[in-house]
């Protein structure tokens, strides 16, 4: 199909463009190594052909339908559609050249074709080809110029560009301008490939012949069919203007009070223009005014009246001289001066501006120290500008002048820091004006320290108490002292000073040097020391240091960590020893009694004695508070001779610890009858002796019969799960018992050092053994044969004290 276009602009010039349009498209095919290639124009319908896949890729249609082809793309909209049963490629969705790619050439997208059944990936790309289907526009339908009759020829006026989307050939390729007689166009291209037209003045303009002028912008692009837009350009003449306007005075002069407020009448200006019309218009404006002058005032444009707009400050400027410019509508203009005079007011206070300010400053300094040095300053002018100065009678300082407007600041008293620290003083400054203005600043001083204070303590004395047997490190407790003085002379540190009965308090307690906490280096032992009484001095870091010192007394609490001490009667392992008491004894007879004591001290050490153990408790009886031993009834001829009590002393501790003690006693009238059934203590220990014997032997048989019925159960069960190697391969194993060594570890009771102990105990107390070992110690533990064993206390744990040749059990 053919088709011609004529385009005529006014008569003046024609173009004639023919050509084809594509009625059909050519596929172009390129296949290699599972890949091919089409090429098809943008904005197709949908449904168009776009290839024969399964010729170009050499593939069936069974092949297509068996191994379930379907096209697989990463893009959210998909623009091909495979039409498996045909074996061809259709266009899905409208492909926009320009939304897809936008400039980019050339403009194309890839997807894959996927088959299963064995799986084959082929790769399909299809590039897009620009259609000619945008027109060029321009972003305004009108074009506005305003050109003077008086533009030289050759002037040039940029024109507003066209834009059009498409690329190549379909893209903008040519600007027309209608035909007229006073501009030319001329077509220029910006370095990224877009093409923009100005006009060129080629013949003067008059605006009397023709004062409007109306042209059309043709914007033509290279496509087929050829596409153009077209924009109107609208151009006004504006007329010369010849005649000036002129001031009727060439200097104006007025006077202002500073401080005026804004919109104060000033004076008027005022100029005329020969010139009629828009010509013989004028406007005033203020010209050649520079920084912050050009703000000061304002003049109406239109009447020439001056008024102020901020505020006037004497100080800055006492007269302002404005250059008034009067010009007309067609730029022509005139000039003439406006002098305006300032009128002062007092509307300033002093400055204040510290030259010299010392601060901190020592507290030793004497009176009459320069703390400061000020000056002061009045922006005003004469009486306006005169000044005095004061400070605060209140305060330690005065001020006296040095020079003119110099002022300084000086000390009135000797300064004591840890009074005061710092001071702020106001210093005011009042000008003799009418009314008066004043203006205060305030310094803040601060008191530098010196070392004039000797560090306290909180208290007078201290006292604190801690429990013997202390794990050592222990705190006791915090001594505290206070500096008056800050910074280094107030970092107090705390030393010991003192010793405690010739040895050096430092092997008792220590003091943490920054915090005052006491703490024990020991474990005390209240029977050996009861007190301490420590010095503590307390010494700040100044130069030279200041310290105080404090005493400190320390109490040792008692614990009840000592058992009672038997001390009547006195048995030994040699001898036996045994009190008589007479057949005729009557009822509350002493028979003897048993005297203890406890080192401790306080309720730790008060005894109670019970009897625990008697041949016969129907006959006597153990005084509680005393351990006086009496008869309770009438002593008859049925009673035993030999008597045998063991009798308990218990002290009052939490808890509690005991001591037992063997009483023999006697009941005879005389002493040959006593030797004769004491001798008899042999054959008891004999009989005693006999029945262990038996009882370990019968002990022995009993567990023969258990091992055996052990033995053949075992073998029983060995036989019948007939795994005999495998128990006689298996590792069973030992473990040894080893006898429990009790030891103090802390050395925090009586004993002071490690003691390890194996004691063996029979069915008869008398055949009981106990043996132990001593490390640096010549302390010796004896057991009694006639001991009837340790008594259990609950929360307590078993241990064994005696004084040499005493057989006393303690627990």
């Amino acid at each position: 199909m053919a088709m011609r276009l004529l385009l005529c602009v006014k008569g003046r010039l024609c173009w004639t463009h023919t050509w084809k349009m594509l009625l059909f498209f050519v596929s172009f095919i390129l296949t290699i190594n599972g890949q091919i290639r089409y090429t098809i124009p943008e904005e197709m319908k949908k449904g168009s052909l776009i290839g024969n896949v399964a010729q170009d890729l050499g593939l069936d249609l069974k092949r297509l339908r068996s191994g379930r082809a379907r096209i697989v793309t990463g893009e959210n909209i998909q623009y091909t559609e495979l039409k498996t049963d045909k074996g061809i490629l259709v266009v899905n969705e409208r492909i926009d050249r320009e939304q897809l790619c936008g400039d980019v050439t050339p403009c194309s997208f890839s997807f894959e074709i996927i088959l299963e059944n064995p799986i084959e990936l082929h790769r399909v790309i299809v590039e897009i080809l620009d259609v000619n289907d945008h027109t060029p526009t321009f972003k305004n339908n009108i074009i506005n110029l305003e050109i003077s009759e008086s533009a030289t020829i050759g002037s040039h006026f940029d024109l507003e560009s066209a834009y059009d989307p498409d690329v190549g050939v379909n893209s903008l390729q040519n600007y027309v301008l209608s035909s007229n007689d006073n501009f030319v166009l001329k077509q220029h291209s910006k370095a990224d490939g877009i093409k923009f037209a100005e006009m060129i003045l080629q013949k003067q303009l008059d605006r009397e012949i023709n004062p409007f002028l109306s042209l059309k912008l043709i914007a033509v692009d290279g496509g087929t069919p050829l596409r153009s837009g077209t924009v109107n350009i609208h151009i006004t003449v504006l007329d010369v203007n010849d005649n000036p306007p002129v001031f009727n005075q060439s200097v104006y002069r007025a006077t202002v009070t500073e401080n005026a407020p804004i919109g104060t009448y000033i004076t008027t200006v005022n100029a005329s223009d020969a010139d009629s019309g828009s010509n013989g218009l004028v406007t005033y404006t203020f010209s050649n005014l520079k920084g912050n002058n050009a703000d000061l005032f304002e003049i109406d444009s239109a009447s020439g009246k001056i008024r102020v707009a901020e505020k006037i400050d004497f100080e800055k400027d006492k007269k302002y001289e404005i250059r008034v410019a009067a010009k007309d509508q067609g730029g022509l203009n005139d000039a003439s001066k406006v002098i305006i005079e300032v009128i002062d007011v007092n509307d300033n206070a002093p400055s204040i501006n510290v030259m010299s300010f010392s601060s901190p400053i020592s507290e030793d300094v004497p009176p009459g120290t320069t703390i400061a040095v000020i000056n002061v300053k009045d922006a005003d002018s004469e009486r306006n500008g005169q000044i005095t100065c004061s400070v605060d009678s209140k305060l330690p300082f005065k001020i006296v002048s040095s020079l003119t407007n110099y002022y300084n600041l000086l000390s009135d008293i000797a300064f004591d820091r840890e009074t005061t620290p710092d001071y702020n003083i106001s210093i005011t400054a009042t000008d003799s004006g009418s009314p008066p203005l004043s203006s205060t600043t305030t310094l803040h001083l601060r008191i530098s320290d010196v070392n004039d204070n000797a560090p306290l303590f909180t208290k007078s004395g201290y006292s604190g108490y801690i429990v013997e047997n202390n794990v050592p490190g222990t705190p006791i407790f915090t001594v505290s002292a206070r500096d008056s003085d800050c910074n280094q002379n107030a970092r107090i540190s705390y030393f010991l000073e003192d010793t405690q009965d010739g040895s050096p308090v430092s092997t008792f307690i220590s003091i943490n040097s920054e915090t005052g906490v006491l703490h024990a280096l020991r474990s005390f032992d209240y029977e050996q020391i009861k007190q301490l009484q420590v010095v503590i001095k307390a010494q700040d870091g100044g130069s030279p240091p200041l310290s105080s010192n404090v005493t400190v007394k320390i109490r040792i609490q008692d614990q009840n960590d000592n058992a009672p001490q038997v001390l009547y009667p006195v048995q030994t392992g040699g001898s036996l020893v045994a009190e008589m008491v007479p057949r005729s004894a009557d009822v509350g007879y002493l028979v003897t009694k048993v005297v203890a004591v406890d080192v401790d001290s306080g309720q730790n050490a008060w005894l109670s004695y019970k009897l625990q153990k008697a041949t016969d408790r129907a006959l006597f009886e153990v005084g509680l508070q005393n351990g006086e031993i009496r008869t309770i009834r009438q002593v008859t001829d049925k009673d035993a001779v030999k008597q045998r009590l063991t009798v308990v002393v218990e002290d009052n501790g939490q808890p509690s610890r005991s001591a037992t003690v063997n009483v023999n006693v006697a009941v005879a009238d005389s002493f040959p009858e006593v030797l004769s059934e004491f001798t008899d203590f042999t054959h008891d220990k004999e009989y005693n002796d006999n029945l262990t014997f038996y009882l370990v032997l019968a002990l022995a048989v009993v567990s023969f019969l258990f091992i055996t019925c052990l033995v053949v159960i075992i073998s029983v069960k060995i036989h019948r799960w007939r795994q005999s190697r495998i128990l006689y391969h298996s590792n069973l194993p030992v473990i040894p018992y080893y006898p429990p060594r009790y030891s103090d570890t802390l050395g925090t009771g009586t004993l002071q050092h490690v003691y390890n102990y194996e004691v063996c105990r029979t069915t008869d107390s008398r055949k009981s053994d106990c043996k132990f070992g001593t490390v640096g110690s010549q302390n010796v533990l004896i057991m009694d044969p006639s001991s009837t064993g340790t008594m259990q206390r609950i929360q307590s744990e078993k241990s064994i004290l005696d004084e040499p040749d005493s057989p006393i059990e303690v627990s």
